[in-house]
């Protein structure tokens, strides 16, 4: 480091209670002539350091996400949106959690209507699944729906990608595998009234499916 970057140094160093991590952070971002003061914080762990410092040497607007608020994992997600010159204001939330944050960047990524699942009420994995569905141009407001449980949801998917009329079975009432019951009678053609009954377990469903197709 020069002069000048030393006196900076000395200056943090002397001013806050860094470990040996943030020190090596600080020190990587003066080497790269960066305005360090923006994260020279002991409010940031190392590791969000770096994700700034990295944000900082792409000459990304690094305001955006250098932030307590967000951890390491989210500020990621927001300087790869950032970098790949996405509307990143869709998941720059702290209520979105990394893992959805990269469902929602994913389906930006691919030009998808993210308005559909870009709410935190949708863990990562439903999100996964209702971005599944807008790829393969499905009808998902059978199952963008907070009630549902993504495995639930991979059972209407499956009924929809057949062609089938999910709407019998398209219900927070019955769990995934009353669905997969439901769903491989409607795929064998059968009538399924006899057990479209949430009360009725999946196993019984199982039985009185495979018992009505060996009878039809």
């Amino acid at each position: 480091m020069n002069k000048r970057q030393n006196r900076i140094y000395n200056e943090l160093i002397s001013k806050y209670n860094f470990d040996e991590e943030q020190i090596e952070q600080i020190k990587l971002g003066l080497r790269n002539n960066l305005n360090v003061n923006i994260y020279a914080n002991p409010k940031f762990s190392s590791e969000q350091m770096r994700e700034i410092r990295q944000g900082l040497n792409y000459e990304l607007d690094v305001s955006i996400y250098a932030k307590p608020e967000f951890n390491a994992g989210q500020m990621g997600e927001i300087r790869v949106g950032l970098q790949q010159g996405l509307d990143i204001s869709w998941y720059a939330k702290p209520e979105f959690n990394e893992f959805q944050m990269c469902q929602i960047r994913l389906g930006l990524e691919e030009e998808l209507d993210v308005s559909w699942y870009a709410k935190s009420e949708f863990d990562s994995w439903k999100m996964f699944y209702i971005k599944i569905g807008l790829r393969e141009n499905l009808d998902i407001s059978y199952y963008a729906k907070a009630e549902f449980h993504s495995e639930q949801m991979f059972k209407i998917i499956k009924g929809l990608r057949k062609k089938l009329d999910v709407s019998i079975y398209a219900r927070p009432e019955f769990d995934y595998c009353q669905m997969e019951q439901i769903r491989l009678g409607l795929e064998n053609r059968i009538d399924v009234t006899p057990y479209l009954n949430p009360s009725i377990d999946y196993e019984e469903m199982e039985r009185i499916r495979l018992e009505l197709e060996r009878n039809r």
